[in-house]
């Protein structure tokens, strides 16, 4: 029979529809503004006494406070706020509250109902034209950078004096210069021929000082400029890659001037687990332990991590850093203890490998290096009124965190046991994998972004959309009548399918997506229109009412997939090489597409068999 649709095609086109519905419905339920409270390391936990605390620091500044909640296992805590305004108020109380030992972050907190929820059932995410989202402004500290390559070519240079048997002093290192002692002339000539000839990034001067020839060796300044550009380069390369293992959709990660990179995280969800992993050094050292009879001038003390063990010194030259790490994973020892598996690039397993041959039988340490932020409160007025305003500092932590004896060679591959817990592996795998940073990174900046456009705009480009689903239903009514409902019906359906299969699948929305939107309701209703245009046509030529149905689905739908097609293939090739705001468009108009044909084509004609199919219609409204 004409006209008429097995049962599971209906029960399909239902399943479909219930599916869209229950998965666009969380978007109908907007975010509170909230703080977000971590430990400042995995292993420091959050609990109720904690919000507590918080919350009454809250009330007593006048700032509401929805609701209070932990995290799982106590990683995490949860303020939600009653305004959006009271954001950046409350991360300073709750700031002062808590201490430097916590990581407070500006954060967007769910109210999906929680039936919702367990189905899977998520908003979209939302561009920073739209939602806004985090805006990080990192420092790079440059004087860091120099000071840790000159140890570096401190530690060569030793060592070529040590193997041509030149005696030497170690001297303290002056402004961005190395110096170094000898008692007599000679050694001095022999060890300048020697630095002169292996290293050409310093300009060399003698001196005489308290009875010693001091040989000072100053970085060019194009060394310096050089060592300040690798800075910020590999420090912006390692942002982005740690920016992609947090998974945020579309960031903007990009330089600022000479030593500040920007990072914009639209829709961030766990802002504060972002801001830990973005502003963690997690840089490492290693170093040999000092010989018994090595003096002071040559040694540093350092304590180790787990309290009540004494300090080791260790030697002041450096084997290798945490930037020649290529890759890290975690995972457990023997005794099933939690390590890190390290792989160096080729130079580093060579320094390694030469630092551990002629020491077996000693010790090395792994040194872990941090950066805990420090905050004091000063008193600034501020428009007129005395205010407290937070300055933040930063201490340099560096404890040793493994010491083990060496007991072969070690080359490009090893291991890093002592780690406090899973947690702290898995992250220390993950920012070593990330790449070491060449310098320390401070949070010069963190503020939230509201829409870039202006929350008019976006008023305006919600309206747009009301209104292009209004006019097209009404051409689409008056030209084609009853069909014209329809094809107005099917039409809602495609923004619901739409909107579920974007919430599904991540897909971030973005003003330019707002215009693809638009456009797939026109080219929705195309498909449309080039059916019941067919229907008019077979039906202006004699054919009967059924047959005419029929015929004008059957013989549009060439038409339509060879039309669909091919403007799909434009936006993939848009999505492939074009960046930002290129791409939301490219998503919305791809996926509208592929939620048009089902629409336009299989709902119309499942409404147009429910309601003509079987029945003797002698004339058609159309």
């Amino acid at each position: 029979m004409l006209n008429k649709y097995p049962l599971w095609k209906y029960l399909l086109i239902l399943a479909v529809l219930a599916i869209g519905f229950i998965y666009s419905a969380p978007n109908l339920y907007p975010d509170d503004p909230a703080i977000q409270v971590s430990g400042a390391s995995t292993a420091l936990q959050i609990n109720q006494a904690d919000l507590d605390r918080v919350s009454k620091a809250l009330t007593d500044a006048g700032i509401g406070v929805k609701s209070a909640s932990l995290g799982k296992e106590g990683k995490a805590g949860l303020l939600r706020l009653q305004d959006k305004a009271d954001q950046l108020p409350a991360k300073d109380v709750v700031r002062k509250a808590l201490g430097d030992d916590y990581v407070v972050a500006l954060n967007l907190a769910p109210t999906t109902p929680q039936w919702l929820r367990n189905l899977g059932a998520s908003p979209m995410k939302l561009g920073l034209d739209l939602s806004g989202g985090v805006h990080f402004l990192l420092e790079v500290d440059m004087d860091k950078a120099i000071n840790a390559r000159l140890k570096v070519y401190e530690g060569d240079v030793k060592s070529l004096l040590r193997k041509e048997r030149v005696r030497y002093r170690s001297l303290p290192q002056q402004d961005v210069a190395i110096q170094l002692g000898f008692t007599d002339e000679a050694a001095l000539e022999k060890a300048r021929a020697l630095v002169q000839k292996s290293f050409t990034d310093f300009a060399l001067t003698t001196s005489e000082r308290n009875g010693l020839q001091v040989l000072r060796l100053e970085m060019t300044p194009a060394k310096l400029q050089e060592i300040r550009e690798y800075s910020i380069k590999q420090n912006l390369t390692t942002v982005r890659n740690r920016v992609n293992e947090l998974g945020v959709a579309e960031p903007l990660v990009q330089r600022q001037g000479a030593n500040r990179i920007v990072v914009e995280l639209p829709g961030v969800q766990d802002t504060a687990e972002a801001k830990r992993i973005l502003g963690k050094t997690a840089n490492l050292e290693f170093r040999l332990a000092a010989d018994a009879d090595a003096g002071k001038a040559s040694t540093e003390s350092f304590e180790f991590r787990e309290p009540g063990r004494r300090p080791v010194p260790l030697e002041r030259g450096l084997i290798i850093t945490g930037d020649q790490v290529t890759d890290a994973q975690a995972s457990f020892d023997e005794n099933g203890r939690p390590q890190v598996n390290i792989n160096l690039d080729g130079h580093g397993g060579e320094l390694m490998s030469r630092a551990t041959r002629s020491n077996v039988g000693r010790s090395m340490a792994v040194i872990f290096i941090e950066q805990k932020p420090l905050t004091k409160y000063v008193k600034q007025m501020v428009d007129g009124v005395e205010k407290e305003v937070p300055v933040q500092t930063f201490k340099e932590e560096k404890l040793i965190i493994s010491l083990a004896t060496i007991q072969s060679p070690l080359g490009s591959q090893f291991r890093i046991t002592g780690l406090d817990g899973k947690g702290e592996s898995s992250e220390l795998a993950l920012l070593l994998r990330a790449g070491g940073l060449a310098a320390p990174m401070y949070f010069a900046e963190e503020r939230t972004i509201g829409p870039s456009l202006g929350a008019e705009n976006i008023q305006l480009g919600i309206e747009a959309s009301l209104w292009g689903f209004l006019f097209v239903s009404i051409f689409i009514l008056l030209l084609y009548r009853f069909f014209g409902v329809l094809a107005t019906v099917a039409l809602g359906f495609n923004m619901v399918v739409l909107l579920a299969l974007m919430s599904m699948l991540g897909a971030t929305l973005t003003l330019p997506g707002i215009a693809g939107i638009v456009l797939t309701m026109g080219m929705a209703v195309d498909a449309n229109v080039l059916i019941f245009s067919r229907i008019r046509e077979e039906i202006a030529n004699g054919m009967s009412v059924q047959r005419a149905i029929h015929e004008g689905f059957d013989r549009a739908l060439s038409a339509i997939v060879d039309g669909n097609l091919t403007t799909l293939l434009v936006g993939g090739i848009l999505f492939a090489m074009g960046t930002g705001p290129i791409k939301g468009f490219a998503v919305t108009m791809s996926l509208g597409i592929l939620t048009s044909m089902f629409t336009a084509v299989i709902v119309t004609r499942g409404m147009t068999n429910l309601i003509f199919g079987g029945r003797d219609f002698k004339k058609l409204w159309i």
